[in-house]
């Protein structure tokens, strides 16, 4: 049966529901407005009429399908690679017994203190060949020190028992890894690939600065040009099939379409999402 529930309490419920919807329509009110407005005609703050124009600019020219196709291809890669090189260096450092442990430890958070800096990376991403290479947007990032830290206390977690167990059956310490612990770690990885996926989509400053090639531009450079462009060297509105498309659609129209890509990756890694961002982040 339930409880009733005093005047104060119901009005607290009703309150705390306002909030909540007001937090709502605000974080959702951008996107819709970025949506409607890229569908307008029209540069007020109220869209009147609605016309694909400004999406038939953007991709009147292969620039922005190129410009997507790089991103997806880093951001499949690059999550790829550093998941895997995370979790590989994560279970050992997880392991109490492994020799020179706590140095690795201090040399990976001293790494969350202190950074080489700009100038440093970019002259160690020239020397070793990558300036102008798709890797270069991919290896220098590839691992993330918190990342590292919160999947190794995950690790640390687990129960022993069952390496002891997989190594009575004669598993080795790659078997019981890939059999066994990597299985069990479903929500951790779920949650690490979309903080790896996220990263490396809105992937902007490494771009411009070791990416020469306009053709290797990922979506996040194209986009700052192209609303540049719209906003300033087209002028008032720019030309299509003899109409007029309006700055402010065209920048909307770019928005949504490198928004949507990385929106579409949240359904998958939904389920492992909230129970895998807490886990690790307990024990130290």
């Amino acid at each position: 049966m339930v409880e009733d529930r005093t005047l104060p309490g119901r009005l607290f419920d009703a309150v705390n529901r306002a909030v909540l919807l007001l937090l709502a329509l605000a974080a959702v009110f951008p996107f819709v407005y970025v949506a409607v407005h890229s569908f307008s005609d029209s540069e007020g703050l109220l869209p009147r009429g609605w016309t694909l124009d400004a999406y038939r600019y953007i991709f009147s020219t292969r620039t922005l399908p190129r410009a997507l196709l790089v991103s997806v291809g880093i951001t499949v890669v690059g999550t790829l690679l550093s998941l895997a090189l995370t979790a590989l260096t994560a279970y050992p450092l997880s392991r109490k017994a492994l020799a020179g442990r706590r140095i690795a430890l201090f040399l990976v958070l001293f790494t969350i203190l202190f950074s080489g800096g700009m100038i440093p990376t970019y002259f160690v991403v020239k020397n070793v060949g990558l300036i102008d290479s798709y890797w270069a947007l991919v290896v220098p990032g590839a691992i993330s020190s918190f990342n590292l830290i919160v999947m190794k206390n995950f690790f640390q977690q687990l129960p022993e028992g069952l390496e002891e167990a997989a190594k009575i059956d004669g598993a080795s310490e790659f078997g019981t890894f890939f059999r066994i612990v990597l299985p069990l770690s479903t929500p951790a990885l779920a949650t690490f690939a979309l903080f790896y996926a996220v990263s490396n989509w809105n992937e902007y400053v490494d771009a411009v600065l070791y990416i020469n090639s306009t053709a290797k531009w990922p979506i996040q450079v194209l986009m700052r040009n192209m609303i540049m462009m719209a906003g300033s060297s087209i002028g008032d509105s720019s030309e299509l099939a003899g109409g007029l498309v309006p700055p402010k659609s065209i920048r909307m129209a770019v928005i949504v379409v490198s928004t949507i890509p990385i929106l579409l990756v949240y359904p998958f890694l939904q389920k492992h999402f909230a129970q895998g961002l807490l886990l690790g982040s307990v024990k130290g």
